[in-house]
């Protein structure tokens, strides 16, 4: 029962701090301290939730990159740029030898998919520490992303994202960042390689788990692409 109570009671909560700041408005609450009410308000219900989180079986998601995603997510939605309740985490602070991407459903606070991903050839070797916005980069770019289409592409099935932060991820579109498959995203290329594969700023995935995920995600929902680098009280676009 609590898998359903926590989500309905996060987005009351988010409504509630709605209605009182006016965040229609920028003028009447700065930008930061917004990101400061936030985190500040909703820090123990996330990590309540996040204990929560029915594993399915997979490992969870750090706590850091969960509470950043989960913050993000519920401003998202109450601004209406996504509409499902569904959750990717994508968490480049870890190898890219480990599984590092993760589809969670809030309706059930259930963990759908565990997952190896790619970055960016120019963002990094095993760890990714370089992102960038601009086309032709090849490196990765962090933060929120709305997904979009599928389509058929050079890569076959992929899913369009467009990226919801100015000067971040914005260009995504533009650029061709999509999620697609590649047969570099597997145990058996790090096997031979020491690392995982690395694409062209496409956080790719293996072929088997594609059509899963893509159908999962797609159309208007959250995905976030984490790194500390970056934390969320710099994410200024959100609240703009």
């Amino acid at each position: 029962m609590i898998y359903k109570i926590f989500p309905a009671a996060m987005f009351l909560l988010f409504s509630i701090y709605t209605s009182k700041t006016n965040f229609t408005n920028p003028v009447k609450l700065q930008k930061k301290e917004v990101a400061s009410l936030i985190s500040t308000s909703s820090e123990s219900k996330i990590e309540t939730l996040y204990k929560s989180l029915n594993s399915n079986h997979f490992d969870l998601p750090n706590l850091e990159s969960f509470k950043e995603a989960l913050k993000g997510f519920y401003s998202l939605k109450e601004r209406g740029l996504i509409q499902k309740n569904i959750l990717t985490l994508v968490d480049f602070s870890l190898s890219s030898n480990v599984k590092r991407l993760w589809v969670i459903d809030l309706d059930t606070n259930t963990i759908l998919y565990n997952s190896l991903v790619a970055h960016g050839r120019n963002t990094g070797e095993e760890y990714a520490n370089s992102f960038s916005n601009t086309n032709s980069s090849f490196k990765s770019s962090l933060g929120f992303y709305a997904t979009g289409e599928i389509y058929n592409g050079k890569h076959g099935m992929s899913l369009k994202l467009d990226g919801l932060e100015k000067g971040i991820n914005d260009n995504a579109r533009e650029r061709g960042v999509v999620m697609h498959s590649a047969n570099y995203v597997s145990n058996s290329f790090i096997k031979c390689n020491k690392r995982l594969g690395r694409s062209q700023g496409c956080p790719a995935i293996p072929e088997e788990s594609l059509k899963e995920i893509v159908n999962t995600i797609k159309n208007k929902s959250c995905l976030f692409i984490y790194h500390p680098s970056r934390s969320f009280e710099k994410i200024s676009a959100l609240f703009s």
